[in-house]
C-alpha cells in the first residue's frame, strides 16, 4: 500500500510539474497581455474540461473518507498533528526569512515590486525585525508594517493587480490575531486566501493565454504531447482545482506536499525568481502539510449526506469557476 501511495504521488508530481511552472506568468515573460474573447475562453475543451472536473471533485471526498481509514494514513495523520502546536511560528519566522529573502535581492512581496526608495528597505528591515523577536506584539507590530508596505504597493498597482497576492492578507490577517479571543479564525482564513490567490492567477492564463504560451516556447515546458493552447487550459485547470481544493477543505496535506515538491522541481527551470517569488507559498504549503483539515470546518460538511455533498461540490464548482471567470474578464 506504501509504494503504490508513493507512486501515485510520483506520477502526480511529474504530470504537475510543468503546469505550476507558470504560476505567475508576469514574472517569466516580457509580453504585453492580450485578452482574447470570451467565446475563445469557452471552448469545447474548457466546458468539457470544467465538467469532468466537477465530477471529479464530486466523487472525490468519498474516495478519500474511505481511503484516510488505511492505517498507514491514519498513522501519519497522527504524527503531523502532533506538529500543529509549532505552526505559527513556522508561520511567523518563515514570514520573516522569506522577507529577508526578499530584501536582499531588492524586491517586496514578490520579483515584480522593486523596492526604489531608502524608506522601503528601512521598513522591509525593521519588519523583519519585528518578527524575530519572540514577542507576540512584536509580531502585531511586524504584521501592521507589512499591512502597511502591501497597502503602499496596493494602491500604486491596483487591487485587480495584487489579487494575485492576497495570501498575504491572509498571513497578516493569521499574525495579527494571535493570543486573541480569534486566533481559532486564522488558519482557516490562511486556506481561504491562499486558495483563493491560486484560483485567481489561474484565470490569467485562460484571459491572457498569449504570455503562458510565451513561456512554454522560451523555456522549453514539456507539454506532453498536448499543443500549448490546449495545455494552457489545462494548466491553468489544475490550478484552480488546486486552490478550490484548498477552500472546501479535500486533501490539504496531499496537495501541500505535492505542490511543494513541485515548486522546488519548477526552480530548475526558472532559478532564482522562481525562489524569491514562491518561497512565501512555500512556508504555507508547510503548514498545510502539518494542519491537515485541523480545526478548520470545510464547507462541504455542512451536508451530512453522500448525495448531498456530490450535488453542492458540483454545482459550487461550477458556480465558483463562473464567478472568478466573469469578473476576471470584467475587469481585466
Amino acid at each position: 500500500m506504501k509504494k503504490s501511495f508513493l507512486s501515485i504521488l510520483f506520477l502526480i508530481i511529474i504530470f504537475l510539474t510543468p503546469s505550476f511552472a507558470g504560476a505567475h506568468v508576469k514574472w517569466f515573460t516580457k509580453l504585453e497581455p492580450e485578452k482574447i474573447s470570451i467565446e475563445q475562453i469557452l471552448s469545447p475543451l474548457f466546458i468539457g474540461v470544467a465538467l469532468l472536473s466537477a465530477i471529479i471533485l464530486a466523487l472525490l471526498p468519498q474516495i478519500m473518507d474511505k481511503l484516510l481509514n488505511i492505517p498507514f494514513a491514519k498513522k501519519v495523520d497522527t504524527k503531523l498533528s502532533d506538529w500543529r502546536k509549532y505552526s505559527r511560528y513556522i508561520l511567523k519566522y518563515g514570514t520573516a526569512l522569506c522577507l529577508t529573502i526578499q530584501v536582499v535581492s531588492g524586491t517586496m512581496f514578490a520579483p515584480e515590486f522593486h523596492i526604489e526608495h531608502t524608506w522601503q528597505m528601512i521598513f522591509m528591515w525593521i519588519t523583519i525585525g519585528a518578527l524575530v523577536i519572540p514577542s507576540h506584539y512584536a509580531t502585531k507590530l511586524g504584521a501592521t508594517m507589512m499591512f502597511v508596505l502591501f497597502s503602499y504597493i496596493w494602491i500604486n498597482t491596483g487591487w485587480f493587480h495584487m489579487l494575485d497576492y492576497g495570501f498575504y492578507i491572509a498571513i497578516i490577517g493569521v499574525l495579527l490575531i494571535g493570543h486573541t479571543k480569534f486566533e481559532n479564525w486564522g488558519f482557516p482564513f490562511l486556506y481561504l486566501g491562499t486558495g483563493l490567490s491560486l484560483c485567481w492567477v489561474a484565470v490569467e492564463k485562460w484571459v491572457y493565454p498569449t504570455m503562458t504560451l510565451d513561456i512554454i516556447h522560451h523555456h522549453g515546458v514539456p507539454t506532453f504531447g498536448f499543443d500549448p493552447v490546449s495545455f494552457t487550459v489545462l494548466a491553468a485547470f489544475i490550478e484552480f482545482l488546486i486552490g478550490y481544493l484548498l477552500v472546501i477543505g479535500i486533501l490539504n496535506r496531499l496537495l501541500g506536499l505535492v505542490v511543494t515538491i513541485v515548486f522546488v522541481l519548477t526552480t530548475m527551470l526558472f532559478g532564482v525568481t522562481e525562489v524569491i517569488g514562491h518561497a512565501m507559498i512555500h512556508v504555507i504549503l508547510v503548514i498545510f502539510i502539518i494542519e491537515g483539515v485541523s480545526f478548520y470546518q470545510p464547507p462541504i460538511k455542512i451536508h451530512k449526506t453522500s448525495w448531498d455533498q456530490i450535488i453542492f461540490v458540483f454545482l459550487n464548482f461550477i458556480f465558483v469557476l463562473s464567478t472568478f471567470l466573469l469578473i476576471y474578464y470584467r475587469f481585466a
